[in-house]
C-alpha cells in the first residue's frame, strides 16, 4: 500500500510541473500586455513601463520562469499590486469560508444522495425509483445561480427564515454559522445530490445482480445488511469517483455561490482580482486551485486502492 502511495505521489510531481509551466506561459504569452491591462485604458506609457518593471515583465522570459518557479517552490505566490499583501496571505484570509462551504456541501450531498441512490436501486422499477430519478433529473437541470436566487427569494425575502448574505465563523458563533451557511449549502448541494444519487443507483443495481448478493440473501441476512455491507461496499469505486469529481466542480460553483450570497471566500477573491486586473493574485489563485485539483485526484486514487486492493497491483 505504501509503495502504491509513493508511486502516485511521485507521479503528481511532473503533472504539477507541467501545470506550473502552462499557467506561466498562458499569462505571459497572451496577445495583450498584462502591464497595460493592469494599468487601465487611460494609463500613460510611463505608468505601464513602471508596472512592467514591478512585475519583472521586462526581463527575458526564461529568467522570469526560473525566478517565478523558485518563488513557487518556496511557497511564495507573489504580491498583490493593489493591496500590497502576499497572495498567500490573501488566500489564508479567505480560505475558511470556502472550506466550510465545501465541507458542509459535500457532507450534506453524501448523507442525502447515497441513501437515496441505494433506495432507488433497491426499489428499481417502482414508483419510488421513478420519483427519486425525477428529482435527480430536475435538480441536475437547475443552474446553481438560478437556484440560489430562488432560495433567497423564498427563504430570505418571503419567509424571512435565513439571512440573504454574509458569513459567520463556526469557531466564533456555531449557531450563526449554520444559519448563514444553510442556503449556500443547499444551493451548491442540489446538483451534487442529483449526480451522486444517479451514479449510486446505477452502481448498486449492477452489484445487486451478482452471485454473492444472492448467496447473502440465501443465507438469511437482513436486506439492510445486504444493501449497505455487501452491495454498497462493492459499488463504492464509481461512487467515490463521482464524489471526487463533485469536489472539483464544487470549487468552480463556490465562486458563483459566494458572489450571490456575499460570502468573503476564495471565490469572491477570484472575482475581485479579475475585476481589478490584479495579475499576481490571478496567477497565484490559478496555481493554488490547479494544485488543489491534483491533490484531490491523488486522494481519490489512494481511496480507490483502499476500497479495492486489486488497484494497487
Amino acid at each position: 500500500m505504501w509503495a502504491f502511495i509513493a508511486r502516485r505521489i511521485l507521479a503528481t510531481i511532473p503533472v504539477m510541473a507541467v501545470v506550473a509551466m502552462v499557467v506561466f506561459l498562458m499569462l505571459r504569452l497572451s496577445p495583450t500586455d498584462p502591464a497595460a491591462m493592469i494599468a487601465g485604458d487611460y494609463a500613460s506609457s510611463e505608468q505601464i513601463a513602471r508596472i512592467r518593471t514591478q512585475l519583472g515583465l521586462d526581463r527575458p522570459i526564461y529568467v522570469q520562469f526560473v525566478e517565478w518557479l523558485g518563488q513557487i517552490l518556496r511557497g511564495d505566490l507573489g504580491v498583490s499590486i493593489f493591496s500590497n499583501l502576499p497572495v498567500t496571505t490573501l488566500i489564508a484570509q479567505r480560505i475558511e469560508p470556502t472550506l466550510m462551504l465545501a465541507a458542509t456541501s459535500i457532507v450534506f450531498s453524501i448523507v442525502v444522495a447515497v441513501p437515496l441512490g441505494v433506495l432507488a436501486a433497491w426499489k428499481a422499477g417502482t414508483w419510488i425509483d421513478r420519483l427519486v430519478m425525477l428529482f435527480a433529473v430536475a435538480a441536475f437541470s437547475f443552474p446553481v445561480f438560478v437556484l440560489a436566487y430562488v432560495l433567497i427569494f423564498e427563504f430570505s425575502i418571503a419567509w424571512r427564515i435565513f439571512p440573504t448574505q454574509g458569513y459567520r465563523s463556526p469557531f466564533v458563533d456555531f449557531a450563526g454559522f449554520l444559519h448563514h451557511i444553510a442556503l449556500p449549502t443547499l444551493a451548491i448541494s442540489t446538483i451534487f445530490i442529483a449526480l451522486i444519487t444517479r451514479i449510486t443507483r446505477a452502481s448498486v443495481i449492477e452489484v445487486l445482480g451478482e452471485d454473492y448478493i444472492r448467496t447473502a440473501r440465501a443465507k438469511g441476512q437482513i436486506e439492510r445488511r445486504v444493501l449497505f455491507r455487501h452491495a454498497l461496499r462493492n459499488a463504492a469505486v464509481p461512487i467515490v469517483t463521482v464524489i471526487g469529481l463533485s469536489l472539483v466542480i464544487l470549487i468552480g460553483n463556490a465562486i458563483v455561490t459566494e458572489s450571490v450570497f456575499n460570502i468573503p471566500g476564495v471565490g469572491r477573491l477570484v472575482v475581485d482580482a479579475v475585476l481589478k486586473r490584479d495579475y499576481p493574485v490571478i496567477q497565484g489563485l490559478v496555481i493554488a486551485l490547479s494544485f488543489t485539483y491534483i491533490i484531490i485526484n491523488l486522494i481519490i486514487d489512494i481511496v480507490y486502492a483502499m476500497l479495492d486492493p486489486r488497484i494497487r497491483y
